[in-house]
């Protein structure tokens, strides 16, 4: 499979056995090659919401140890490009997260993104208006 972008509600639902969505996530991972590419505002988030399970943010942090988790960096060059995705998505109330991923799309030539938001994704246009492939399968 090709290189792949990691949401925070997957990032989550694996990380956290509480997750109504941990086994689907899980089952989704085993069919991916690592490393799942992922960015700051994602981890942010994942960190924020797992705040009640210091384990799993460990977990967290393990992933980029073992391999499973690569860190794509934004600079200052990226922040327009993302204000003005927010801007465009603004009525969907798009989240940084979600502007930060498809601008790695974008500049990295990423097709894919493992999310459980299918609803925003399925929306979200590259700018030659391509949508992203969403994992998992719905």
């Amino acid at each position: 499979m090709s290189r792949v972008l990691l949401d925070t509600g997957p990032l989550v639902a694996i990380l956290s056995r509480r997750d109504d969505y941990h086994r689907v996530c899980v089952e989704q991972l085993r069919e991916l090659s690592p490393p799942l590419l992922t960015c700051w505002p994602v981890l942010t988030e994942a960190a924020w919401l797992l705040r009640k399970e210091p384990l799993a943010i460990q977990r967290l942090f393990q992933g980029f140890e073992t391999g499973l988790l690569k860190l794509l960096t934004l600079d200052e060059t990226a922040a327009p490009w993302i204000a003005a995705f927010l801007h465009r998505y603004r009525e969907l109330g798009a989240q940084l997260a979600d502007a930060c991923l498809v601008y790695l799309a974008e500049h990295e030539n990423i097709e894919t993104v493992f999310t459980l938001d299918r609803r925003d994704f399925s929306v979200y246009r590259l700018n030659d208006k391509r949508s992203l492939n969403i994992l998992p399968e719905a």
